[in-house]
């Protein structure tokens, strides 16, 4: 029988409450094997839109995703896990490669993630449920595992 073993959790997140539970597994299976978590705030396409058009602040999207983070960061330190996060753009209107399962993976391979825990929030077609549409990509693709919620 072979034993799991991996260093780093990665659990990409969006500001949601489906999200935020993403991070409490995350933290969970962290704790379970011996790993910190890296939590890659993804931002959804009107986001990034409204940043690349100027209708939005970088400022003010960057209050909101630290203000979500530092929740995440609490729970993550109220359970002795150590955590890193990044944010990146889930969408770029002039790459149609880069959307926010290449994100997610993308990262996966660059901090060297040994398991992925991806919110799977329902698809109703609203633009900004980012990793719910993610999140299908994710497990037909990932080479790591991969824990759906």
């Amino acid at each position: 029988m072979s034993v799991v073993e991996f260093d780093r959790v990665l659990v990409p997140l969006d500001g949601s409450e489906e999200s935020l539970e993403a991070a409490e597994y995350a933290v969970a299976v962290a704790r379970r094997y011996d790993a910190d978590v890296h939590a890659l705030y993804v931002l959804d396409e009107s986001t990034a839109r409204s940043l690349e058009s100027g209708e939005i602040e970088g400022d003010a999207v960057a209050a909101d995703t630290e203000a979500f983070m530092e929740s995440v960061d609490q729970y993550a330190a109220d359970h002795d896990i150590s955590m890193c996060h990044s944010t990146a753009l889930g969408f770029v209107t002039t790459q149609l490669t880069h959307h926010p399962g290449s994100v997610i993976l993308d990262t996966a391979d660059a901090v060297d993630a040994g398991f992925l825990v991806v919110p799977r929030e329902p698809v109703s077609g609203d633009p900004d449920e980012v990793l719910g549409k993610a999140a299908e990509y994710v497990l037909q693709y990932a080479s790591q595992p991969v824990l759906s919620v």
